[in-house]
C-alpha cells in the first residue's frame, strides 16, 4: 500500500491536489484537516475547550470519514457534518482546538486507522503528515504558495462569504503562526519532503508534478495482464515471446505451470505485469482443483484478461464455462488464437468467432507471428495505473530447499492465507513465487522456489529450468531461508543447498520444518546430525517451526532481522585493528618456512556479506584465517552471515 503525505499551509491547494492525485490513481483520500474541524465542531456544540469534555463527547459520537476522493464525507455518529465544518465559526476555532495535545493524540490514532484500511494506496493531506502521522510515507510533498495566492483561492472557496481577500490573508497568516509555533506537531516540512510552490501552477499542473514524482520513484501500480486458458494452449510460450527471453518454463506436457507467476514486460514504452497461470479446467480433480482456483484468482487481480485458445484444437465445450467466468469479471478481454503459423491456419481459426469474445487475435507464440500486433492491442487496453503495486525497499527473502520440505506451506503460514499451491506430491512448485508478506511488524518480499532435486547440469526438462529459476532467485535475494525436513535425516542435497547459499554470500536462516512430527528419539538423532553436518555453518540462525499449524512462525522475523543486520554490519577500522592487535599479541600467526609473518593492519572492504582484508608480510595459514574469522564472530557477532577474510601480502617499506 502506497502512502503519499501532502503537507502545507491553509490555502496552498492541498485538498484539491490530493483529491486529484487520488482520483487519477484510483486510491483513497484522507483530509486530516476535516477531522480536526469535526472535533472542533464537537467542542463548539458542547461549548467547552476542555480536552476531557471533548473526548467524552467524541466517545459518544465517534468521528468517521469516507475515503472516496470523489465524495469525501465526515460524520459524527450518523450525522453528516461535511458542510457544517466549513462554517466561519469552526474555521476561527480549529487552530486552538487542534493545538491541544490530548486532541492530537486521539486523532492521530484515528488517522492511522483510516490509512491502514486503504487497500492499494492513499493520499493524506494535512500539516504533520510527513513528520508525525506517516513518517514512513513513500512520497512526502510540502505544498506551499505565497500568501496573496492562498488568500485569493480561499476567498473563492468561500464564494463571497468572506469580507474580502485582505481579511482572508490576515486570517491565513495568523493561522500559519499558530500552526507553526504550537508545541505539539507544528507545521514544518519533513526533512525528505519535496517542496512544490503552487503560486504560478494550475491545479492540473500541480497534480502532474506529483504524478511525475510517483512515476520517477516507481510508486504507481503497474497494470496486470493475465493469460488464461486450458492446459497446454501455449500461455507460457506466449509470455516468453512477450519477454523476448526464455523465462517461463515450457514443455509439451500439459500442466507444467501451476501457480500464478508474474513477469515484468515492456512494449511501446509501457511497462506492465504479465501473469502466467495454470491450465484452467471446468471439472478439476486432485491438484487441478488448486490450479484452477489460482487461475480464477488471477481474473480478480488482473486489469486485462487474455483468453488463449489452441487454434489447432479449436473451442471445446469446457471453454464455454471459462468464457462465462471471464465475463463475470467485467474486465477487458482479448481472445487469442495461438498456434496460427500461416494463412491456412488463420482461415481455419476464424471459427473461434463463435466463442463470443469478439475478433480473435491470431498469433504463433512459437514463431512470433502476430505477437507485435497483439501487444499493441494489449497496451491499448491498459489503465494508467494498474493493480500491481511496485514496492521498492522491502527485504528480499528466498525460500530454498529440497522438494516437499514445506517451503510453500511456510509461505502460506507466514501470509496467513493460501498464496502458493501446496500438495503432498513433490515438485508442486516449479516457478519462483514472488509475494509481499507482512508479519513480525515488517513487510517482506518472499520468493518461494522450486525444490532442488539435483545439480542443474544433472537435471533435465522441467527440473532443469526450475533449478535455474531457483538459482536466479538466490542471486537476487538478500537472505536465504533454507528449509529442512526435521522429521527426515539431513541429506547430502540439504548440505549442498546450504553450501550454495554460503558461496553466494547471502545471509542464512535454517528452518527446521515439520517439528510437529519430531518425537524424542528423532530429536536426539537430529542433534547428532546437526553437530556432525552443520558445524561449518554453526553461525547460521536456526528456527524450529511447524508450517502446517503455524507453530513458532513468529520466531522467523527476529532471526531474519539478526541475519540481515549482521550481513550489512560494518566495523570501524580503529576498532577492528584494536581487536586484531590484541588477538595477535595473545596468539601470533604460525611460523611458515622458518619465518613468522607479520600482520600489519586490517580493514573492512565491504558488506553484504562482510569482507575483511588483512595485510601481512607473508602467507597466512588457512587454519589461522579460520581462527581470525571465529574470533571476529565472538567479538562482533555476525550471526546469520558468512564472512570473507582475505590476506594481502605486502612488504613493509624499508624492510
Amino acid at each position: 500500500m502506497i502512502v503519499v503525505a501532502l503537507d502545507g499551509p491553509s490555502g496552498s491547494g492541498k485538498s484539491s491536489t490530493s483529491k486529484g492525485v487520488a482520483m487519477r490513481a484510483g486510491w483513497s483520500y484522507l483530509d486530516t484537516g476535516a477531522l480536526y474541524r469535526a472535533i472542533t465542531y464537537i467542542a463548539l456544540s458542547i461549548k467547552s475547550e476542555k480536552p476531557s469534555d471533548i473526548l467524552d463527547e467524541l466517545r459518544k459520537f465517534p468521528i468517521s470519514f469516507t475515503a472516496d476522493p470523489k465524495d469525501p464525507r465526515v460524520f459524527i455518529g450518523n450525522k453528516d457534518i461535511s458542510v457544517d465544518i466549513r462554517s466561519h465559526e469552526v474555521t476561527s476555532a480549529v487552530s486552538v482546538i487542534s493545538a491541544l495535545p490530548e486532541i492530537r493524540a486521539e486523532l492521530l490514532s484515528l488517522q492511522r486507522s483510516i490509512i491502514a484500511k486503504a487497500e492499494r494506496g492513499i493520499v493524506v493531506e494535512g500539516r504533520d503528515i510527513g513528520t508525525v502521522v506517516c513518517p514512513d510515507a513513500a512520497l512526502k510533498v510540502f505544498l506551499t504558495a505565497d500568501i496573496d495566492a492562498r488568500a485569493r483561492r480561499r476567498d473563492a472557496e468561500l464564494a463571497g462569504a468572506s469580507q474580502g481577500v485582505s481579511q482572508v490573508g490576515e486570517s491565513l497568516s495568523e493561522r500559519d503562526r499558530i500552526d507553526s509555533t504550537r508545541a505539539v506537531s507544528p507545521l514544518t516540512p519533513a526533512f525528505d519532503a519535496v517542496h512544490i510552490d503552487s503560486t504560478e501552477l494550475t491545479l492540473d499542473e500541480t497534480v502532474d508534478r506529483i504524478w511525475e514524482l510517483l512515476s520517477e520513484r516507481s510508486l504507481l501500480g503497474l497494470p496486470i495482464v493475465a493469460l488464461l486458458g486450458r492446459p497446454n494452449v501455449g500461455k507460457s510460450t506466449l509470455i516468453n515471446r512477450f519477454l523476448g527471453r526464455r523465462e517461463a518454463i515450457v514443455e509439451d506436457t500439459p500442466g507444467v505451470t501451476r501457480d500464478r507467476v508474474q513477469y515484468e514486460c515492456e512494449w511501446g514504452s509501457r511497462r506492465f505485469i504479465v501473469m502466467d497461470t495454470g491450465g484452467w479446467e471446468s471439472k478439476p480433480d486432485g491438484i487441478s482443483i488448486q490450479v484452477s482456483a489460482s487461475a480464477e484468482l488471477a481474473m480478480q487481480e488482473a486489469d486485462v484478461l487474455c483468453f488463449v485458445v489452441d487454434s489447432q484444437v479449436g473451442a471445446l465445450d469446457e471453454d464455454d464455462v471459462l468464457v462465462q467466468e471471464l465475463r463475470k469479471a467485467k474486465k477487458p478481454i482479448l481472445l487469442i488464437a495461438n498456434k496460427v503459423d500461416g494463412e491456412h491456419d488463420e482461415a481455419d481459426a476464424h471459427s473461434l468467432w463463435n466463442i463470443g469474445l469478439g475478433e480473435p487475435h491470431f498469433v504463433s507464440a512459437l514463431h512470433g507471428r502476430g505477437s507485435g500486433d497483439l501487444l499493441d492491442s494489449i497496451v491499448a487496453l491498459l489503465p494508467e495505473v494498474g493493480a500491481a503495486q511496485v514496492h521498492d525497499g522491502y527485504r528480499r527473502i528466498a525460500l530454498i530447499g529440497r522438494p516437499n520440505v514445506g517451503k510453500s506451506s511456510l509461505l502460506n503460514a507466514l501470509a496467513g492465507e493460501d498464496r502458493a499451491i501446496v500438495d503432498d506430491a513433490a515438485g508442486t512448485t516449479r516457478d519462483p513465487i514472488d509475494e509481499l508478506i507482512e508479519f513480525g511488524g515488517s513487510i517482506w518480499r518472499f520468493v518461494d522456489t522450486a525444490g532442488l532435486k539435483k545439480r542443474a547440469h544433472q537435471a533435465s526438462g522441467t527440473d532443469y529450468y526450475a533449478t535455474l529459476r531457483t538459482e536466479t532467485a538466490l542471486e537476487r535475494c538478500e537472505c536465504a531461508v533454507v528449509v529442512l525436513d526435521a522429521s527426515a535425516p539431513i541429506s547430502e542435497q540439504d548440505l549442498r543447498i546450504i553450501t550454495m547459499v554460503e558461496e553466494a554470500g547471502k545471509a542464512l536462516v535454517i528452518v527446521m520444518n515439520k517439528w510437529d512430527l519430531v518425537d524424542e528419539d528423532r530429536r536426539n538423532q537430529l542433534d547428532r546430525e546437526i553437530d556432525r553436518h552443520l558445524d561449518q555453518v554453526e553461525w547460521a540462525q536456526r528456527v524450529n517451526v511447524a508450517a502446517k499449524t503455524g507453530w513458532h512462525r513468529d520466531r522467523l522475523a527476529p532471526a531474519l532481522r539478526t541475519a540481515l543486520d549482521s550481513w550489512e554490519r560494518r566495523i570501524p577500522t580503529s576498532k577492528l585493528n584494536s581487536f586484531l592487535g590484541a588477538l595477535i599479541g595473545a596468539t601470533p600467526p604460525p611460523v611458515r618456512g622458518g619465518k613468522q609473518p607479520k600482520i600489519f593492519y586490517a580493514t573492512q572492504a565491504g558488506i553484504a556479506p562482510p569482507k575483511f582484508v588483512i595485510f601481512s608480510s607473508g602467507w597466512i595459514e588457512p587454519s589461522y584465517r579460520r581462527f581470525i574469522e571465529r574470533r571476529l564472530r565472538e567479538e562482533f557477532g555476525f550471526a546469520g552471515t558468512p564472512l570473507v577474510v582475505a590476506i594481502r601480502v605486502k612488504e613493509r617499506e624499508n624492510e
